[in-house]
Formats: C-alpha cells, structure tokens, sequence
C-alpha cells in the first residue's frame, strides 16, 4: 500500500509544479537569465543521468566495456558524424570489448 501512496504524492507534486508556472508568471515573459539557466538544466541532467549509468554498477564507481564503448560513441558524435554512427561505433566497441574479456 506504500507504493501507493508514493504515486498518489508524486501525482500531485507534479500537478502542483505544472500549476506553479501559469501561477508565478501570471502571462508575463520570464527573465531572460532564468530561462538561460532553464535551458541549462536539461543538459546538465542527462549528463548526470549518462555518467551514473556508464560508470557505476549499482554501489561502486567502474569502468568496464560499456565505459569504453560510450567513450568511443561520444568521440564519433564529437566529431561531428551521425547520431546513428555514433551508436553503432558505441555498440560494436562494447560487443568488441566484452568478446575479448
């Protein structure tokens, strides 16, 4: 019944958090610094999101095939190729690696 109630919080906490904007701002444009930072968020969390998924197992940090393999998908896309290559380089690195190992 707890899970429960964590999605009936969650639930209204968003509805509260979408409310909040139309609230706040009342038709008013936002300042342009507070957008500059907004737009900075979305970055900086998939960032996050990419470094606790590529460099842990759970508990402790580590780099394995799959550290490898996005490292080298990531210089594909730093270079300037296509997203699509950038997997494909990402994925065959990692099946490379895990082969070897």
């Amino acid at each position: 019944m707890t899970i429960w109630w964590s999605i009936l919080g969650l639930a209204v906490t968003t509805a509260l958090v979408r409310a909040a904007g139309p609230v706040v701002f009342g038709g008013r444009a936002a300042h342009p610094a507070f957008l500059r930072v907004v737009a900075m968020m979305a970055p900086a969390l998939l960032a996050a999101l990419v470094f606790t998924a590529v460099l842990t197992d759970g508990r402790h940090f580590e780099a394995g095939a799959d550290t490898v393999g996005v490292l080298a998908g990531g210089v594909v896309l730093w270079r300037g190729h296509s997203v699509v290559l950038g997997v494909v380089v990402a994925v065959a690195v990692t099946a490379g690696l895990r082969a070897m190992l």
